[in-house]
């Protein structure tokens, strides 16, 4: 995840709430949906995560099938989409790249389903891995967006 963060220049909601439909593999590209401003942008796709986001994305298919076969597996909808699709929210395309490890209840539809990782958890693992490495280095998760903004 920080990879990816740092790589494409990802915010920290942007990438927890990133859908598997906003990754283009083929292109190298991911659109942000409702970014800052509610605006819609599109980056890149690092090259160097790629296939491990390809085999990241196997496992949650994985866990989106059980919890399909267990009457689960709705994400959460943006807007008007869960009325107008109804059943979208069960799509493969619909569910959260990075999914929280617990189900929960949606909030519109009433429904059990899993929504995306909590930013709390994506920066827990970013200060742990932080104080693996050994730098001694005051940083966040918003560190790696400032350092991509300035390579760019």
């Amino acid at each position: 995840m920080a990879e990816l963060l740092y790589g494409s220049g990802l915010r920290l909601m942007e990438l927890a709430g990133m859908r598997i439909k906003d990754i283009d593999f083929d292109a190298n590209t991911i659109t942000v949906r409702s970014g800052k401003g509610d605006k819609d942008r599109t980056t890149i796709l690092p090259r160097t995560v790629k296939e491990r986001l390809a085999e990241h994305l196997k496992t949650v298919k994985a866990l989106h099938e059980q919890d399909l076969a267990a009457g689960r597996g709705e994400a959460h909808l943006p807007d008007a989409l869960s009325r107008k699709y109804p059943n979208a929210g069960r799509q493969w395309a619909w569910q959260y790249v990075f999914p929280s490890a617990t189900l929960s209840v949606v909030p519109r539809s009433g429904r059990i389903g899993r929504h995306h990782i909590s930013d709390k958890a994506i920066q827990t693992a970013f200060k742990s891995a932080l104080n693996d490495s050994g730098v001694p280095k005051h940083a966040t998760v918003h560190t790696l967006l400032t350092a991509s903004q300035r390579i760019c």
